[in-house]
């Protein structure tokens, strides 16, 4: 599994792909971009001509803890200014457009991107309005598309979801590995010997004897047999064998450890109440 610090370190020896927004309408969609891009390691977003102007404090507030992203924003006239210092650009859309260029999935595009960046070439993507995306001349200038593989009853995306998800393809791209997650689970004590399974299991064997739990008493070895397959399937660990057993005591009634001190406490008051 990739290290963390190797993971790390792949992102910041490579240029991740600019974003550019085109003519994006709601301030709340660029902070909500820039948000999207910053849990990813995207860090480079580009405007062009957003309705509502810029700065913008609704981006701001939307973008959480992406600040530095909406520090650095660059504002374009123009698609063609946008993307003039790039060598690889893809453009989003979700519908065909007359134009023969090549189509990948988001996850393909992020592999091309990624070999383009290891290759030193400045990479960019393309989003468009949020009510119609990108113009079949904008998808024109582009190198590439990438369209989302959407349920076509319903293919309407957000354009912060778009971004997200581009930008989670290409995070998947730069870790190399599809296992590697930024945690892993607890650990947890040692795995139970045999020897504490078995004793267990005839501790609550025993108890459950007791209040004739096995009826009919013909059928006991293959109740204890499953009942013992429950258990064994869970690969309990020593704390949890020693957590079981407490149970089992509590509910057989024997004596806890505060009452075993309460008993302890009242025999010394007794003690000491008593003529010397």
């Amino acid at each position: 599994m990739t290290d963390v610090g190797e993971a790390a370190g792949a992102v910041e020896t490579m240029r991740p792909p600019v974003i550019v927004l085109v003519e994006t309408q709601m301030g709340e969609n660029i902070g909500a971009a820039a948000r999207a891009m910053a849990n990813f390691g995207l860090r480079e977003l580009r405007l062009v001509k957003p309705r509502d102007g810029w700065p913008n404090e609704k981006a701001r507030a939307a973008a959480s803890r992406g600040d530095q992203i909406i520090d650095d924003v660059r504002l374009f006239d123009t698609v063609e200014e946008a993307i003039g210092d790039l060598e690889l650009v893809f453009a989003t859309t979700a519908r065909p457009h007359d134009i023969a260029k090549e189509v990948e999935s988001p996850a393909v595009a992020a592999h091309t991107l990624k070999t383009a960046a290891e290759a030193g070439r400045a990479t960019g993507i393309l989003f468009g309005r949020e009510k119609w995306g990108l113009t079949s001349d904008e998808v024109g200038l582009a190198d590439r598309i990438v369209t989302i593989p959407v349920d076509p009853t319903f293919a309407s995306l957000n354009i912060a979801q778009a971004v997200i998800i581009c930008a989670y393809e290409w995070r998947r791209q730069v870790v190399g590995d599809p296992a590697w997650t930024p945690f892993t689970e607890k650990e947890r004590s040692p795995q139970a010997s045999k020897a504490d399974v078995l004793a267990f299991f005839e501790h609550l064997e025993a108890s459950l004897d007791a209040v004739e739990f096995f009826r009919p008493i013909s059928k006991r070895p293959v109740m204890v047999r499953n009942l013992r397959q429950i258990f064994q399937k869970a690969r309990l660990s020593e704390q949890e064998v020693r957590t079981l057993r407490g149970v089992i005591a509590a509910l057989e009634r024997r004596p806890t450890r505060l009452d075993q001190a309460r008993a302890e406490l009242e025999r010394r008051e007794q003690a000491g109440g008593e003529p010397t």
